[in-house]
């Protein structure tokens, strides 16, 4: 199952075609002119709650990664991260997840299904014993966390030839830890760990030094030219520089009078064909002096930084902006549904990003 919602997914995809486009603005903030630099280890003492029983491990965790990622040591990011673990999984490197039991048995009843294999067929190979002893069956009827969910999902690819045929070598669970990072986001960001890793990086995601650091890494090691946090906060739920991208497609609606969903995704990472906002910024390509080829090629720079300097994005915005006769707003809020078996609500990116927000304004807010 996709226990995280699939645009994030998706999103953590596409950053590995970004990390190639933008190496080279991969960089973390740093401290700015007047800004003050603080004890990370001491924050997080003093912020996170006394009732959290391993809060020493997390100063001392997080004061590592924000060494080894060379990140702006302030109040402020320190209270970023906690918001995100807050909101996440209640400061638990290995949250229970309600009901994980019955969504996992969905998901392979879904599987099978679409494979047309018979649903006794599949419950019948669950019932042999697994390397721990138990069956199958028994492990997935008492699943209660991600981590043991995975580790089931991994020992029925490995050992049991039924598991290779419904999930081939991918594991679905694709998110885990104390912040509820993208594991194929954590397989693409390895450089720098600080750790030594005596299992595999899908593993290392499930411990708390694992999630928290990949987790940071996602929220704040890359540059971006948001005026407030909420803006990283949305970014962490759809993925690097959605909140720009949102932006963007908001200036091209504008230009053209193409009604467009604001959801960060410039270009389709599932096609060559073009998707809608490529479409609709095609409509301009005059106006751009671009070839459709130069416009694919600079949207596809939409998971860096650097797309803030390409002809289209000023282009766009100029055109844009001298239609409506105003400026028009740089950062907006994904207007994106979430989506997974563990959501029972109606959701969305926006929600995400202000409740995150919240806790971190109170965090700050306290002594």
């Amino acid at each position: 199952m996709t226990i995280a919602a699939p645009r994030f997914y998706t999103a953590s995809l596409t950053l590995l075609a970004g990390v190639i486009l933008s190496a080279c603005t991969s960089k973390a903030p740093v401290l700015k002119e007047g800004e003050k630099a603080v004890d990370v280890a001491a924050v997080v003492r003093q912020k996170m709650p006394a009732s959290v029983k391993n809060r020493e491990a997390w100063a001392k965790n997080m004061a590592k990664t924000f060494e080894s990622q060379k990140l702006a040591p302030t109040v402020e990011n320190v209270c970023s991260v906690l918001a995100v673990a807050q909101q996440e999984s209640n400061y638990q490197a290995d949250p229970t997840v309600p009901g994980l039991n019955n969504i996992a048995w969905k998901e392979i009843d879904r599987r099978a299904a679409r494979l047309h294999i018979p649903a006794v067929l599949v419950h019948t190979a669950l019932k042999i014993k697994s390397p721990n002893g138990k069956s199958y069956s028994e492990r997935l009827d008492n699943v209660k966390t991600e981590k043991q969910l995975s580790e089931i999902f991994d020992d029925f690819i490995n050992m049991v030839p039924m598991g290779q045929t419904l999930f081939g070598s991918l594991n679905p669970v694709h998110t885990g830890g104390p912040m509820q990072v993208s594991i194929a986001f954590a397989e693409a960001h390895t450089d720098g760990y600080p750790w030594k890793m005596t299992g595999t990086v899908r593993q290392e995601v499930f411990s708390l030094r694992g999630g928290l650091w990949f987790g940071t890494y996602h929220l704040l090691n890359y540059p971006a030219n948001y005026s407030v946090p909420l803006y990283r906060f949305a970014d962490f739920n759809a993925g690097w520089y959605a909140s720009r991208n949102a932006a963007f497609q908001n200036a091209v609606s504008k230009a053209t009078g193409v009604k467009l969903a604001l959801d960060g995704d410039l270009i389709r990472y599932d096609s060559d064909e073009p998707g809608t906002t490529e479409m609709a910024v095609r409509k301009l390509a005059s106006r751009l002096s671009l070839s459709h080829s130069d416009i694919h090629r600079q949207l596809q720079k939409g998971d860096s930084l650097a797309f803030e300097k390409t002809t289209v994005y000023e282009g766009v915005f100029r055109i844009a902006e001298a239609k409506t006769g105003k400026a028009l707003p740089k950062e907006v809020l994904p207007g994106i549904q979430l989506e997974s078996p563990k959501i029972t609500r109606n959701l969305t990116t926006a929600w995400f990003a202000k409740r995150v927000d919240d806790r971190r304004a109170r965090c700050m807010a306290q002594n």
